[in-house]
């Protein structure tokens, strides 16, 4: 795998022909960065993302990869581009755990073919790197909600796709887990937008933060640029006070009414 350059143009979305959503808004994601999208609830981060992975036609603006708008792509390149990780997480599949995960290969394959030798290696490793290998053989439906989680990010990665997008992707997850899905992030050789609620966990991980409030951005770049106490301040109604741990670590946020 290897990261894709997106570039975001005065994007928008409206529900119909309701009042914007999501006001124009305009970013450029290098190849095999991470950007962390931050905000309170109703900011309008899920429909971001929604516009990313082309669950949404924007109202206006385009969206880039590799400088190919999406929507000039057909639905099987996309996804054989781009992943998506969301919050809601299907409950009834009868399917086991390997046959989820082996389900990211479907678009790198052709029309009802059986994955190969190849596809099953890939598989493997993404079950592996999710420490899913022991739980292949359950049934999806018996998973708690964490390792739920940690299944449809296996099929993300068994997707093999060059912009991975992921909603809140520790909701669910115990603290070593969030851990793992960190480190994960950091590890991997693509491009990655996700969005987070903790924004101490964006400093750490992103290479880039978008915050938004109410459909707006606020501030987009590094995250030691937008993660400051004016800009948290103007979209959580919050106080925030930065403290340096130790002079090589990324600064720490506390907030305060």
């Amino acid at each position: 795998m290897s990261g894709a350059e997106l570039s975001v143009r005065d994007v928008s979305w409206r529900p119909g022909q309701g009042a914007l959503l999501l006001h124009p808004l305009s970013f450029d994601l290098p190849a095999g960065q991470i950007l962390g999208i931050a905000g309170a609830n109703g900011a309008g981060k899920s429909t971001l993302l929604r516009l990313l992975y082309r669950f949404h036609r924007p109202a206006g603006g385009s969206i880039r990869l590799d400088g190919r708008d999406i929507w000039h792509l057909s639905a099987r390149d996309t996804a054989r581009k781009v992943a998506a990780v969301l919050q809601e997480q299907p409950t009834d599949f009868a399917l086991t755990v390997r046959e989820i995960v082996a389900l990211g290969r479907r678009p790198h394959g052709t029309g009802f073919a059986v994955g190969g030798k190849r596809d099953a290696e890939i598989v493997g490793e993404a079950l592996e790197r999710m420490g899913l290998s022991d739980l292949s053989g359950r049934s999806f439906g018996t998973l708690s909600g964490g390792e739920r989680q940690r299944v449809m990010v296996a099929r993300a990665l068994a997707q093999e796709p060059r912009l991975l997008i992921l909603d809140e992707p520790t909701n669910h997850l115990d603290i070593r887990h969030q851990l793992e899905i960190v480190a994960l992030l950091g590890s991997l050789d693509v491009t990655v937008i996700t969005s987070l609620h903790d924004l101490n966990m964006a400093g750490r991980v992103c290479d880039q933060v978008l915050l938004l409030h109410r459909g707006r951005a606020v501030a987009c770049g590094p995250p030691g640029e937008v993660l400051t106490p004016a800009h948290i301040e103007q979209a959580y109604s919050v106080r925030t006070r930065l403290e340096n741990l130790t002079p090589s670590e990324r600064p720490h946020l506390t907030f305060h009414l």
